[in-house]
């Protein structure tokens, strides 16, 4: 029989499936509550009268922050019970989520991001760890797939409901729906996730900012690191500002904002799968090189837009989001299999916090580049698109060099848990 229709419990076992369904819901709202602030950003820039600028802080602070709780975080990562350390950094991120649900004005809302994001740029790192402690190499295309089908999630029922929320109370009331969620999410892994320890059982004996500053010596990860340093460019620079660049660029009526999010979420839930797949099976190279290239012209046709109708916004951004989850899951399966195991928590945190901490400079720089004039038109969009494409270019160019580092550990016999297949 082909193997191709055996059944699915012959690639994941019963709790195996358990796990990814519940690092997909939690993942979905720490995305949650990043991709809020997009639908947001047209209220808070004219409720406050900031500029976008100062929106970018806003975004800035929740990445800045996180990119140094990671650090900070890092040497103790691979010391303790996964399931203990994703419990307290996932409450400490809730906490942050009430706390913006209470902020009064922009600059409360401010010091809540930057909390949110001392627990919040952890939490996938975590995540992370733990699909490489729990699943097989071979396998890990497919489960990066169904986690980041989260971000789908988060655009076809968070964000339109967020919005809506939004529109129908006050702008609150989104991160009061998170808070909410969260909290229950919190309950269901305390109760039913196992813990997580084997890595305990092959960590060296070194004090935690020995074993921090051994990660960030090692040689073997400084390309992989800085690899992600451009891979969250696009992401930080877009996302915010999406939602005035619709309204206000392109001419969507607000009222269809909630059918754009839902369209595009819902090409990217069907398209998520199928790239994990193809990435186990083509080649995560080769997936990611094509999906660069998609990415790059789309960027170059969204950030030129003038007025556009509501079914070509749609077309364009389906197209665009599916070549960024193109690009996103080879990426995440193949820093999956760098570290060693008694390395991975600390690795998978100092990558989230190089991560986060250029996706903040990266907000900034969006910030600055753009300018919203009176009537809420974002002028120098197409900039921007111009700076993403060249951060998608010089990534394509790491990535190649980080796979041909990795097939020489291959063939230099290195152990099969840490090394990529060439394709």
């Amino acid at each position: 029989m082909d193997t191709t229709t055996a059944p699915k419990e012959r690639i994941f076992s019963r709790y195996q499936v358990f796990v990814i369904a519940i690092l997909a819901l939690l993942q979905f709202t720490v995305i949650l509550d990043f991709m809020v602030l997009n639908p947001l950003s047209e209220i808070l820039m004219r409720k406050w009268d900031i500029s976008a600028s100062q929106f970018g802080f806003v975004v800035s602070g929740y990445a800045f922050s996180a990119g140094i709780s990671g650090i900070l975080a890092a040497g103790f990562a691979d010391k303790f019970d996964r399931k203990k350390m994703l419990m307290v950094f996932y409450t400490g991120f809730i906490i942050g989520t009430y706390l913006c649900a209470l902020a009064p004005n922009y600059h409360m809302l401010l010091v809540a991001r930057i909390i949110t994001g001392l627990f919040g740029g952890v939490i996938s790192a975590i995540g992370m760890a733990i699909v490489a402690d729990l699943f097989r190499p071979e396998t890990r295309g497919r489960v990066m797939g169904f986690i980041q089908m989260a971000f789908a999630l988060s655009q076809i029922v968070g964000i339109p409901i967020g919005w809506k929320l939004a529109l129908a109370f006050e702008w609150h009331a989104p991160f009061w729906m998170i808070a909410v969620l969260g909290t229950i999410m919190g309950v269901l892994i305390a109760v039913y996730m196992k813990p997580i320890t084997e890595h305990l059982t092959k960590r060296t004996e070194k004090n935690a900012f020995k074993h921090l500053w051994d990660t960030l010596q090692n040689r073997r990860y400084t390309l992989a690191f800085g690899t992600m340093v451009l891979m969250a460019t696009g992401g930080y620079m877009l996302m915010p500002f999406g939602n005035a660049f619709s309204i206000h660029n392109m001419g969507i009526d607000p009222n269809d904002i909630t059918v754009l999010f839902v369209a595009v979420g819902i090409a990217n839930l069907v398209s998520a799968p199928f790239i994990g797949r193809f990435t186990d099976k083509l080649g995560r190279v080769n997936v990611f090189y094509a999906a660069s290239m998609l990415t790059l012209v789309m960027v170059v046709i969204l950030t030129h837009r003038g007025i556009t109708p509501l079914w070509l916004a749609i077309v364009i951004n389906s197209i665009m989001m599916i070549g960024v989850f193109g690009r996103m899951i080879p990426v995440q399966a193949i820093m999956t299999s760098m570290p060693a195991m008694q390395d991975r928590g600390a690795f998978m945190s100092v990558n989230a916090s190089i991560q986060q901490l250029a996706g903040g400079l990266a907000a900034v720089l969006a910030g600055q580049i753009i300018h919203k004039t009176g009537t809420g038109y974002l002028e120098h969009y197409d900039t921007l698109g111009f700076v993403i494409v060249g951060a998608l270019i010089i990534t394509t160019v790491m990535i190649y060099l980080l796979n041909r580092q990795i097939t020489g550990e291959k063939m230099d016999a290195a152990p099969p848990e840490n090394v990529m297949p060439a394709h």
